[in-house]
């Protein structure tokens, strides 16, 4: 026994410098990373700042800005796809149709449809380019001409889409969640790149916001708000940080690697190329980015994956730990599904900036971050108080887990502030900054708890979405 424990002792003695190294490194260049996206993205927005909405933005693109199709993938949204179609019937944009795609509901999504818009089958000539399950009939309505309902049997939303890019005949299209809000402009922002720059863009996205706390009237956001729970404010915060930092200074690095399945507008013909969404996987508006990335760069084209900023779409955020915890665990799965799938990009100098920075930032902060911080979390403190690694050691990790994720937080913050206003109270200015100091004393410690759960799904081969429970937007 006496020999047991030494040997065990020794081991320890080992193992924790390596742990502690390796918990250190990793924070480290997680740091440096964010940092460098902060300046990037800073040094981005001052240079070309947003074109502000509205009329001046309606006269700068309406009379130039190309057709657009509006793909909305349905399954079981009776409460809400009426509401939401009438919304979108009511963008502002030059020319656009509207793709609803009912994937084989089992409430009366259908139904609903039908009777709200007049709907009668109508015919349509369409070349199944892309793999869909089977479309059952097409529904239409003189009514509203750039309405047309699919109807098909499930397949998932991947599936879906891939329906809805096979019946649609405009050249870009949009992928919208069906219980997201547009913006009445937005379609005008995220066109933006494909008028500045035609023959280079072939994807752009628009930034999403949180709508909890929002005034919702008539399908559009009346007055922005702050939620009122915790979990969504925190989540309010993580939003800003993801879209007005990583993913403007990685657009502008030309390694960005996802825009949001919530809302983003493609080049239909390069989608069709890399043969649409991939079915039987929970990433896949992270994986069609990187498949088409891969396509033009194994082809050597000039091309541009554009993030911008300014055109918002709301989507509502889980305001309970069980939701929150299982679309956090299913995007986990989803990003290491696209990375392993694709891992021989990885540092490849073919693939450019999208090998080296897109899925080198990947590879620290969704493959190794989440196992290496929580092993972090549970060894760290445990070998302080063995004895087994100095105070100091403990400091280090301290400092950069909380002081760094503050700073970074808030910097964003600064951004949101100085270029966008969206919230124009200084009171939610204040809220929000409270937020971005708390979510790192225990939030973020969860968060990435959720994700080594998603890592041990993933590696468990699981499969399915796990149920989203929602409770509406806030009617005014």
């Amino acid at each position: 026994m006496t020999e047991f424990l030494a040997g065990a002792e020794t081991v320890l003695l080992v193992l924790a410098p390596i742990v502690g190294w390796l918990v250190i490194a990793t924070a480290l260049a997680q740091s440096a990373i964010y940092l460098v996206q902060l300046v990037v993205a800073f040094w981005t927005l001052r240079r070309a700042p947003p074109v502000e909405a509205g009329p001046a933005l309606w006269a700068a693109y309406a009379d130039v800005a190309p057709p657009i199709s509006l793909l909305v993938p349905a399954y079981n949204e009776e409460a809400t796809v009426v509401e939401n179609v009438r919304s979108l019937l009511g963008l502002q944009y030059p020319r656009f149709e509207i793709v609803v795609i009912n994937d084989g509901s089992k409430d009366a999504t259908m139904a609903r449809l039908i009777e709200a818009f007049g709907l009668v089958p109508v015919t349509r000539a369409y070349e199944d380019a892309i793999p869909h399950q089977s479309i059952r009939g097409l529904y239409g309505t003189p009514r509203q001409p750039n309405l047309v309902v699919v109807d098909k049997d499930n397949g998932g939303k991947a599936d879906a889409l891939n329906a809805g890019i096979v019946i649609s005949r405009n050249p870009l299209f949009c992928a919208v969640d069906a219980d997201s809000l547009l913006e009445a402009d937005s379609l005008l922002g995220v066109v933006q790149p494909f008028v500045e720059d035609p023959v280079r863009t072939v994807v752009s996205g628009g930034s999403i916001r949180i709508a909890n706390g929002c005034e919702v009237r008539s399908g559009r956001v009346a007055r922005v708000g702050l939620p009122r729970q915790i979990l969504p404010l925190f989540q309010t915060v993580e939003y800003l940080r993801a879209f007005l930092m990583a993913r403007i200074a990685l657009s502008r690095m030309r390694a960005l690697t996802i825009v949001s399945g919530a809302f983003g507008l493609f080049r239909r013909n390069v989608a069709v190329a890399v043969g649409g969404y991939s079915l039987g996987t929970v990433g896949e508006d992270l994986e069609i980015i990187v498949k088409i990335h891969r396509h033009l760069q194994d082809a050597k084209r000039d091309y541009r994956v554009v993030f911008v900023p300014e055109p918002v779409c709301w989507t509502e955020a889980p305001s309970d730990l069980g939701t929150l915890g299982r679309q956090r665990s299913r995007w986990q799965r989803g990003a290491l599904e696209t990375f392993f799938k694709h891992r021989d990009m990885l540092f490849r100098p073919r693939y450019g900036a999208v090998g080296t920075i897109g899925f080198g930032q990947m590879l620290l902060v969704d493959v190794v971050g989440p196992p290496v911080e929580v092993l972090g979390y549970a060894l760290i403190p445990l070998f302080t108080a063995l004895g087994l690694l100095s105070v100091d050691y403990l400091i280090a990790f301290t400092a950069l887990t909380f002081v760094y994720g503050v700073f970074v937080s808030v910097g964003s913050l600064v951004l949101e502030e100085i270029r966008l206003r969206r919230y124009p109270r200084l009171r939610d200015i204040a809220v929000l900054t409270l937020a971005a100091v708390a979510e790192n004393f225990g939030y973020r410690q969860l968060n990435n708890w959720w994700r080594v759960v998603g890592w041990w799904r993933w590696l468990r081969k699981a499969e399915g979405w796990g149920r989203m429970a929602r409770t509406g937007f806030r009617k005014g």
